[in-house]
């Protein structure tokens, strides 16, 4: 197998070096100007490596065919351009620790930040492989460039080596993923697959073919206002009424802190507002559904009882869905998973196959009708500073993206 390492290498830090967060205020696709800089990257190097029908739709997603060179199903690649909102990824400087030798890695924009093997023993698996990071004050990104890298490396290999057979494949590399925003309802009908993958997952192994189900929750309170000095039974603080609502909700039973495995819950993920106005959003998570639509339920039973103590208030619980688990689908469709097992065999790769507690772009294109599994790509300690990667594990993700079109011209 052709190494890939300083190919993959170069355009992980090219990719993080390019702030593109998103950011579920703002409407629109992308939710960012910053984002079209790199999607206009991508269309740019893809063009140049000579792959067909390049396109930046209008909903901020790129597309691009790799032809195929034999008959079999039509399989689609993708990764999302777009970091986390949850911390800085402005002014990233990614660094490259070559040959790890197993010791601490220090940061030189945060000397108290360490990324130790004893908090992170996944590093232990690592020594001798080439670390990146960032510096210290912000996120990588590898969530999810490290996916970008891989799949544009394959693709520029598979449109050099045309001997190589292959069905037809199609790239995609989607914004707004992070916000839950990333696949558009045209894009199924646009990426035009039989199947897909996308590469947004972390250890070396993994194979990923069940996800949290996921709704997006929003309370409003709305209190009554009147200067302080003169507030004497007529003030309704709209903060304090917030703070009752998160403080009733489950804090020890149901919160990510407080829960693992199958276990779901609730999360509080800001709140903004004044006294006379709060908006506090909240996220949900859960395996199942009934699991899901009770905590929903939960969480209009804390507003409504909370709104009873204040009749002068308002307090609206407004919930919308995000994704849901990709297994219900998935499970009538073991097709895409059981080709990717074959692959990892060839390649010598135990699959991991363990429910993640989060999901992709994929758990909405499984529910529109594409199965889509996630397959890894190295990344650890996403959305934070301690953010980092292996190259070599990226390298074998490259070699998986490349073994399954090779098992699907075999199939054909």
């Amino acid at each position: 197998m052709t190494a890939f390492k300083e190919e993959l290498k170069s355009r992980l830090v090219r990719y993080c070096e390019i702030d593109s967060q998103s950011d579920m205020d703002r409407p629109g696709a992308p939710s960012t100007e910053c984002q079209h800089v790199i999607l206009d990257l991508v269309v740019e190097e893809l063009t140049e490596m000579g792959a067909a029908d390049v396109v930046k739709t209008d909903y901020g997603t790129v597309i691009a065919t790799i032809p195929g060179t034999t008959e079999g199903p039509t399989i689609g690649f993708l990764a999302h351009v777009d970091t986390a909102p949850q911390f800085n990824a402005t002014g990233v400087k990614p660094r490259v620790i070559e040959g790890y030798n197993g010791g601490a890695i220090s940061y030189p924009d945060d000397p108290e930040l360490t990324l130790t093997p004893e908090d992170n023993p996944y590093l232990l698996e690592k020594i001798g492989d080439d670390i990146v990071t960032a510096s210290g004050l912000t996120l990588l990104g590898a969530d999810d460039k490290a996916g970008m890298a891989i799949v544009m490396t394959a693709a520029r290999h598979l449109l050099e080596n045309p001997d190589i057979k292959r069905p037809t494949i199609r790239v995609a590399f989607t914004p707004d993923e992070e916000i839950g925003r990333g696949v558009d309802d045209r894009l199924p009908r646009d990426l035009g697959v039989d199947f897909a993958y996308t590469f947004d997952g972390e250890d070396l192994g993994e194979l990923v073919y069940e996800t949290f189900s996921a709704d997006f929750a929003v309370v409003t309170v709305k209190g009554v206002s009147i200067h302080p000095g003169w507030a004497k039974d007529k003030l309704v603080n709209a903060i304090h009424l917030a703070a009752k609502i998160v403080d009733t909700l489950p804090h020890v039973t149901m919160t990510p802190e407080t829960t693992d495995g199958y276990q779901g819950f609730i999360h509080v993920v800001d709140c903004k507002g004044t006294a006379d106005e709060m908006v506090v959003r909240f996220i949900l998570r859960d395996f199942e559904m009934d699991g899901l639509e009770a905590k929903g339920a939960l969480m209009r039973q804390v507003c409504e009882t909370i709104a009873a103590t204040e009749p002068r208030a308002k307090i609206t619980c407004e919930i919308s869905p995000q994704y849901r688990n990709m297994r219900y689908w998935l499970e009538d469709n073991m097709m895409p998973v059981d080709l990717a097992r074959a692959a990892f065999d060839d390649l010598g790769i135990t699959p991991k196959s363990v429910p993640i507690r989060g999901g992709t772009d994929g758990s909405r294109l499984t529910e529109l009708g594409v199965p889509c599994p996630n397959l890894f790509t190295g990344m650890q300690n996403i959305h934070g500073p301690l953010e980092w990667v292996s190259v070599q594990d990226m390298e074998k993700a490259t070699e998986l993206c490349l073994k399954i079109a090779e098992r699907a011209a075999k199939s054909a």
